[in-house]
């Protein structure tokens, strides 16, 4: 895929993904078409709820280490994985 004007590319779950510059990892998950960050122990999709990071629901995985998504900007390259059973 191309570059994008403005645009730059994360790769979330394995899958290539464009989101404008400057946005956070919860935005992209969210133009991304699902925007669940992980699945709980109970087997329910979590989304991001105060965009501020108290209520801690949007960790996800980012380049190997937990991160908070409402909290962490996109960067180029950046690998964003959903956290499973948490």
């Amino acid at each position: 895929m191309s570059q994008k004007q403005n645009q730059l590319n994360v790769i979330l779950n394995g899958e290539s993904l464009w989101v404008p510059e400057g946005v956070s990892v919860a935005a992209a998950l969210s133009l991304s078409g699902e925007d669940s960050c992980r699945v709980s122990v109970s087997g329910q999709a979590r989304t991001p709820f105060c965009g501020m990071g108290v209520c801690q629901e949007c960790r996800v995985t980012v380049n190997g280490l937990r991160r908070l998504a409402c909290q962490t900007l996109c960067q180029p390259g950046m690998q964003i994985e959903r956290t499973e059973n948490e």
